[in-house]
């Protein structure tokens, strides 16, 4: 029996060629996208599942809530002593380590190097987050000046993976320091929040012997702090009691008459390790992660798409009843239940899944490289083992198989043989059929429709993000990096001088904030009258930053040379007698309009001249009188999905900056190589790293872009499935009509008539799946939207440029067959009439 259900499938599949290649081609396609968005989902959800012993290794999270603005800052960054007074208070930890990455200098061959993703820890990590060694002993990381290495920095470094005893000497602060190696790690794969080339041992508290207040700083968050739980513990055993443990522990700060209190703002919470990719908390991680709306979102569209590959099967498979009715209905006078027909349909319909997967595999096999370059993971299609496909392969088959022909095979196994058999009467097309095919066609443009707008809306605001006037001139400027490092304190004006020599240099600043940088830095306001300090970001600049970046100013005066109040020069290393004095002496500040506004002050020429107390330094030092000389323009230095920042800018021309911003006019490439020769000859210990603010602003906004290119795919995906289902049904509708558009055609009907009744029929379910699809897509994009502080607006034109889009996809599709047989010669339809 089954061997001669077999045989009718083939058959039947071959008989009808279009039909098949239609159905065949679409469910491909479908599942395809379903593979790779399963290999996507199964690939997200594998980050850090590969680290052995991790069940009870957490990583301890501070999360803020502004109260002024109620924004939320959910760190995965934690301050040193957090992780201190958590170890020391909670007997269920049995291990806790600090880490903060960093890129330490190296010489070699007489030329400086960065080394990137370098940890250094207070404790040894390795017992806590067991990377697997591949030589060496992971206890040995617990002596300081001991440093384990990847397998790939050891060969890049030594020429070797076997350097387990060898030195490791980087420049870090300043100072030259020595590894010893004790170990070596495999390199960490790309799912994993762990970002680590080299993990290097030290002494934290001598660490800070130059700034001793770094110890106690429960509002510096630079690092992060794991903890490792005794067997059996519950996390939220320790989360119910942290609020009463961070008041015992974060001591009230007074600097003059201002209290600040680093706690008030802060949540803590216990984050398992295999939970951070996709955690609440992505605010300073090592490596990006995502959330589990997007992963859902995508994987619900690949459904759709299947879904309106099913919907063409089902409705391909009802159009072609009549076709079939006979052998239904000679079937049954033969001998045939009702059951073995349904059976029958079903394994025709397995057996298009199992074709059409076949298809999708071998899709599937050529895309995943490129699908895995494009989301720089490291996505494997295998067949077998723990992560292998072929039991979801074998589901997706079945379900696809029955799903789609269930519906066919309940509609054709109830023909009856007496009225199917009667002369010149089918009843193939029984009542309600045309309108649940018409409902199908719907959702399917429905869902093309949705994904057209959201690809629209989603790089129109990507194109808007790269676009917008950030309020500064953010075109031809050079930003250079690493002007931080210890080592040059001191040589900073030095270096902005050799700048400014280059050909093609119109200015040269030096600032504590540039281009998409993403450090923070805030200090507390005291506003007379109010009680309570004004939280306000605090950047050190220099004198020509403003013609460098191109601020505008919009009331006062930018910082002058004649002027020894604009200069605020923070003694290095910290001198609390200094620093006194300094307080005592006050100085000029310059801040934006933000700033003003969250001062109390709407109108920015109002706010100069008045006079604001500070936390500028150390407690000791007390609250520094400062006066407003000038308001610039608010510039968003980061991206539009941040807010705006309230700042104040403060003259330094002594430390304090960790970019050098570079105009220039003329050839960049020029420029750049002109620029980097000055920093070599001014700062050879030190390597250069200059890149241009287009190449910043574009990497900023990868993900954006990533993700209009994703609904971009699938929404092409989804229109050739509706298009392939469309033609199908223009086809064979066609066919069945043709007598009667004969008789039309003898009765005077013009061929134009005729295309424009065929066409009508099939448009008109896209314009009903336009009033579906655009509510769903505008409270879909709308929410999305609100996640920016800057957007465009939610306007009608994506929504009427994809209603007209599909209309003329679907008329397109159409037009052929209603052409063709329009102009076809009534006679050869008529002849047996």
């Amino acid at each position: 029996m089954w061997r001669n259900y077999l045989t009718v499938g083939v058959r039947s599949l071959l008989k009808n060629r279009v039909y098949a290649a239609i159905n065949i081609l679409g469910l491909a396609i479908g599942m395809a996208a379903c593979l790779m968005i399963l290999l996507f989902v199964r690939y997200e959800f594998s980050y850090d599942q590969w680290l052995p012993n991790s069940d009870n290794v957490y990583q301890f999270q501070s999360w803020y809530k502004s109260k002024e603005t109620g924004e939320d800052n959910k760190l995965q960054m934690t301050p040193w002593p957090a992780g201190k007074a958590a170890a020391k208070d909670f007997p269920q930890i049995e291990k806790e380590v600090y880490a903060f990455t960093t890129e330490p200098v190296m010489i070699e061959k007489g030329v400086a190097i960065t080394i990137k993703d370098f940890i250094y820890t207070d404790g040894n990590l390795l017992e806590v987050i067991q990377l697997p060694l591949l030589s060496g002993n992971r206890a040995d990381l617990n002596a300081p000046g001991t440093a384990a290495v990847s397998r790939s920095q050891a060969i890049a470094r030594f020429g070797t993976d076997n350097v387990v005893g060898r030195t490791l000497t980087v420049i870090s602060r300043g100072k030259s320091r020595d590894f010893r190696i004790v170990a070596v790690f495999q390199d960490i794969p790309k799912n994993s929040h762990i970002e680590a080339n080299a993990i290097a041992r030290i002494d934290y508290v001598a660490w800070n012997a130059d700034t001793p207040d770094a110890l106690d700083c429960w509002g510096c968050q630079n690092g992060f702090v794991y903890l490792k739980l005794r067997p059996g513990t519950d996390p939220k055993s320790i989360e119910a009691q942290l609020p009463a443990w961070e008041k015992r522990n974060i001591p009230i700060q007074r600097t003059g008459e201002a209290t600040f209190d680093a706690g008030e703002e802060q949540d803590w919470h216990l984050v398992k390790v295999k939970d951070i990719h996709l955690g609440e908390g992505q605010d300073g991680a090592m490596r990006p992660g995502n959330d589990k709306g997007t992963i859902t979102t995508f994987a619900v569209i690949a459904l759709l798409i299947l879904g309106m590959a099913v919907v063409n099967f089902t409705n391909l498979a009802t159009a072609r009843a009549s076709q079939r009715a006979r052998e239904v209905a000679l079937r049954k006078v033969l001998g045939a239940d009702r059951r073995q027909l349904i059976i029958q349909f079903i394994g025709e319909s397995v057996l298009v899944a199992f074709l059409a997967m076949l298809i999708a595999l071998a899709l599937a096999e050529l895309l995943t490289p490129a699908f895995s370059a494009f989301l720089d993971a490291n996505i494997r299609l295998r067949y077998f083992g723990a992560d292998g496909i072929i039991l979801p392969v074998i589901g997706l088959v079945l379900v696809v198989g029955i799903l789609g022909g269930l519906y066919p095979a309940f509609f054709l196994s109830r023909f009856q043989p007496a009225s199917v058999l009667k002369a010149n009467k089918s009843s193939a097309e029984t009542p309600g059929t045309g309108r649940l095919r018409q409902a199908l066609v719907v959702c399917q443009f429905a869902v093309s429709i949705g994904l057209i707008i959201c690809t629209g809306v989603v790089y129109a605001q990507t194109v808007y993000a790269r676009t917008v006037d950030p309020g500064y001139k953010r075109d031809h400027i050079l930003q250079v990096d690493e002007l931080s490092r210890y080592q040059l304190i001191g040589r900073g004006q030095q270096i902005a001088d050799a700048a400014k020599r280059v050909p093609g240099v119109q200015a040269v600043g030096r600032t504590g904030i540039g281009v998409a940088t993403t450090n923070n830095s805030n200090t507390g306001v005291m506003v007379p009258g109010r009680k309570d300090p004004v939280t306000i970001g605090i950047y050190s600049v220099d004198q020509g930053l403003k013609d460098a970046i191109g601020m505008t100013l919009i009331a006062g005066r930018w910082y002058r040379t004649d002027a020894p109040m604009d200069e605020v020069n923070a003694p290095y290393p910290p001198d609390k007698v200094a620093e006194a004095q300094l307080t005592a002496r006050g100085g000029n500040i310059v801040i934006n309009e933000l700033a003003a506004k969250r001062l109390g002050y709407n109108d920015p020429k109002a706010i100069i001249g008045k006079t604001f107390r500070v936390a500028m330094f150390s407690e000791e030092a007390g609250l520094m009188p400062v006066t407003i000389i000038g308001v610039v323009k608010d510039a968003r230095f980061r991206s539009i999905r941040e807010p705006l920042d309230p700042m104040m800018f403060v003259n330094s021309s002594t430390g304090g900056h960790t970019h050098m911003i570079v105009r220039f006019n003329g050839d960049p490439v020029a420029v750049r190589r002109g620029v980097e020769k000055a920093w070599q000859s001014a700062a050879p210990d030190v390597p250069f790293d200059g890149r241009f603010s287009e190449d910043v602003v574009e990497e900023l906004y990868n993900a954006e872009e990533a993700r209009a290119q994703i609904f971009a795919a699938f929404a092409v995906l989804a229109v050739i499935v509706g298009c392939l289902g469309l033609f199908g049904l223009a086809a064979f509708t066609a066919d069945r009509r043709t007598k009667e558009i004969g008789i039309r055609k003898v009765l005077g009907a013009r061929t134009r008539d005729i295309v424009r009744l065929l066409v009508w029929q099939f448009t008109r379910p896209v314009i009903v799946a336009n009033l579906i699809a655009w509510p769903v897509a505008w409270w879909l994009m709308r929410d999305w939207l609100n996640k920016f502080d800057d957007r465009i607006a939610l306007g009608p034109t994506p929504f009427l440029a994809a209603g007209a889009l599909a209309l003329l996809i679907a008329v397109g599709t159409i037009a052929g067959h209603a052409m063709k047989v329009a102009s076809a010669n009534p006679i050869r339809a008529l002849r047996y009439e």
